[in-house]
């Protein structure tokens, strides 16, 4: 015992010493985990590790004194920052094939984990890790295996794979584990010149190789599948002589200002540029011949899986997404294709133009009912020299750039990922944007409004809610606070595209309309305690209304808490973040009641009593509500319609009103009120509003008084009548 006490102490120190002599890693914190990291938790049966080595933030993973693998600390080697705004660290480690062979959480500031997902289903997810084969996810660019989401914790597991994938990479090249190799070029640093280029036939762009081509006769084709070692495929040979032309494909890289505009004229070179994001690229692919290099697979499955783009040990699939046909080749002498088409390369690939790429071509033949055989051929590419130029030192591409790139990468693919959500979120801003500007059509029919108002949070609560997570929270305002305080970034908020949307939208709202917008439309929680409240009244329910002078008094306390938050996140965020559990939203619609009793019952107890009280906790206790109604009192207009019997005699508004958020003097109170709109069905209303009732009568006894005047002057004039006073 005294004895394994011992060599712990010693690798401590020298894990500590390690550490210190490896400085030029400036930032590197792996030293400060390994002390307290059980080896086995990462390797089976590891027993130790070894000393950090200098060149590289890396240690061995020790078996009997064996290195069996190379531990790293993600945020050593790229971007991990949180929703928390801080990094999350997680130790992985990989053995000499680029295989992961386990990875441990262990720090973070997320407040999802800290207060909300059980550790162990972070554990379970990270722990899952093992196996992962980095190989793999260098020739498919970082994206060959599918992510384990946990529910309510995405932005937090997109962070933790992106960052193990890109700094496992890091690792395996630097060490050249599983044939991995540094990406790197051959000779001097290269950049595309600047400049628009010239325009030029094809002759001259064939002959200096700005196009390139792969020519293969039936014959070469045949003898590559009988050289492949599958009998079946040599026993089907295409029939057609040898020397028919089984496909001339053509490629050129037609981002390259020369290359694009020759080839494909000035008006769809501008075309091309449009199409192209900052940081793409686009290659031409013509082809000719008894073989296709699209085929037809694409078109059910969105991928062109006959060519890819190689160049290194990356590659680049195309999508249906990435494809334009274009018509025809604008360069002069051009020869005709059968197919041409541009395929864009997105930015995030890690595509160099300046490096050699080759196009590899899938050549396919049919085996059995549904067995086919492969073989592959390869069209490489490397530009001219004279579209390049040596590489300035002072704008080479450092580290810090190549961080950003990766952090704007991924959250790019999250919103590419989330498109179907934003679609739908944006036609509900849309549909709820139009029910205000026409306030007055959409609650002229009490029942109709009141089905449109169901439904609309219905939706909020079952697809914002519960399906998307996207419950807005203080704690997105304390952490924007955080952020501003420490050196703002847009990353962390743009990791959740639906709640940034949000976001944006309200601050809109604020202008036009106040805190009501989200509020009383957008809020799945405060959807949940209308909808919970609507059930209990159709089940007669009493309804609890709080006498005026206590109702005044409660509606401070909300803006209390927030303060009160706001002021501890301005000394500690983690302690705000957890005092911020006084919102019911992480446990009633993030997790959806699946968590510690004391946080279901706290969320229950609010929800029972909206059934008494409508919307309670809007009302008295949201720090949400409080925080957006202070801003909202530089709102713009005033929407909701009035009459000056309003309060005076006239109660109606103020006795019905859900939130009672009018005065009992008829003002209404734009901080308290959420926008339900239902003082805009009574202002309507021929059978409550007083007003409107008083017309109607008025209008019905003008209406009588015309007719009883209309008869008289009748009976005065007819003929009858006219007779007897003549007689």
């Amino acid at each position: 015992m005294v004895a394994h006490l011992i060599s712990r102490l010693v690798l401590a120190i020298g894990l500590a010493l390690s550490a210190m002599a490896a400085q030029a890693q400036e930032g590197a914190q792996l030293g400060r985990f390994l002390p307290d990291l059980d080896p086995a938790t990462l390797v089976d049966g590891a027993d130790g590790f070894g000393a950090l080595r200098g060149d590289l933030p890396v240690a061995p993973v020790l078996r009997n004194g064996e290195t069996v693998a190379w531990a790293f600390l993600t945020s050593d080697f790229a971007g991990t920052t949180g929703y928390s705004g801080k990094p999350i660290h997680v130790v992985a480690a990989i053995d000499d094939d680029a295989v992961v062979t386990g990875a441990a959480l262990v720090e973070h500031s997320e407040p999802i984990v800290l207060v909300g997902i059980p550790e162990s289903k972070m554990r379970g997810v990270i722990g899952g890790y093992a196996g992962l084969d980095l190989k793999a996810e260098a020739a498919a660019s970082g994206t060959a295996h599918d992510l384990d989401i946990i529910s309510g914790a995405t932005v937090t597991v997109m962070v933790i794979d992106d960052s193990l994938v890109r700094g496992g990479l890091k690792v395996a090249r630097a060490l050249g584990l599983g044939g991995l190799s540094p990406v790197a070029q051959a000779g001097p640093a290269r950049e595309l010149k600047p400049g628009e280029g010239t325009v030029e036939d094809w002759q001259a762009l064939a002959g200096d190789g700005s196009v390139r081509g792969l020519t293969l006769d039936v014959g070469q084709v045949n003898r590559a599948f009988a050289e492949s070692g599958d009998d079946r495929a040599a026993a089907r040979p295409e029939k057609a002589p040898d020397e028919a032309t089984f496909i001339d494909m053509r490629a050129a890289l037609v981002s390259v200002p020369t290359i694009g505009r020759s080839l494909l004229g000035e008006n769809e070179y501008a075309n091309l540029q449009g199409w192209l994001n900052e940081g793409d690229h686009a290659i031409l692919v013509a082809g000719r011949g008894r073989y296709s290099f699209k085929g037809s697979g694409y078109v059910r499955g969105g991928i062109f899986d006959r060519i890819q783009l190689i160049q290194g040990d990356r590659s680049v699939r195309f999508r249906d997404r990435d494809h334009r046909r274009l018509g025809e080749i604008a360069a002069n002498g051009a020869p005709s294709f059968t197919e041409l088409d541009l395929f864009r390369i997105p930015a995030d690939s890690g595509f160099d133009p300046a490096r050699p790429w080759r196009l590899q071509l899938l050549v396919q033949r049919a085996v059995g009912a549904v067995e086919k055989s492969y073989v592959t051929f390869d069209l490489g590419y490397s530009l001219p020299e004279r579209y390049l130029a040596p590489l300035a030192p002072a704008t080479q591409i450092n580290a810090p750039d190549e961080e950003a790139a990766a952090k704007t990468a991924l959250w790019q693919r999250i919103w590419r990922d989330k498109t179907p959500e934003i679609v739908v979120l944006a036609v509900m801003l849309t549909v709820l944007t139009g029910a205000f500007f026409f306030q007055m059509q959409i609650t002229a029919h009490p029942r109709a409004y009141l089905w449109f108002r169901m439904s609309f949070l219905t939706v909020t609560l079952v697809f914002l809610g519960w399906y998307a997570n996207a419950q807005l929270s203080v704690v997105n305002l304390m952490a924007l606070a955080g952020s501003l305080r420490s050196g703002f970034t847009w990353d962390a908020f743009l990791m959740d595209p639906l709640v940034f949307i949000q976001w944006f939208a309200v601050a809109a709202a604020l202008i036009f309309w106040g805190r009501g917008a989200y509020c009383g439309w957008l809020c799945p929680f405060g959807a949940l305690q209308e909808l919970t409240n609507r059930v209990a009244r159709l089940l007669k329910v009493p309804q609890w209304t709080l006498p005026w002078g206590l109702h005044e008094r409660l509606w401070p306390v909300k803006y209390m808490i927030f303060l009160g938050l706001f002021g501890v996140s301005l000394a500690s965020i983690p302690m705000a973040e957890q005092l911020a559990e006084v919102e019911p939203f992480k446990t009633a619609i993030i997790l959806k009641f699946v968590r510690d009793w004391p946080f279901v019952v706290f969320a229950v107890v609010l929800l029972v009593i909206g059934l008494f009280v409508e919307r309670f906790y809007c009302r008295y206790l949201c720090p949400l509500g409080a925080a957006l109604a202070i801003p909202a009192r530089m709102r713009m207009f005033d929407w909701l319609k009035r009459y000056r019997e309003c309060g005076s005699p006239c109660q109606t508004c103020a006795h019905e009103c859900p939130v009672q958020a009018i005065h009992p003097t008829g003002e209404i109170n734009p901080n308290e009120c959420v926008n339900c709109l239902h003082c805009q069905v009574l202002y309507q209303s021929d059978a409550k509003c007083p007003v409107i009732i008083r017309q109607l009568k008025r209008r019905a006894k003008d209406r009588a008084a015309q007719e009883a005047d209309g008869g008289a002057l009748e009976r005065l004039v007819s003929p009858k009548t006219a007779g007897k006073e003549t007689h």
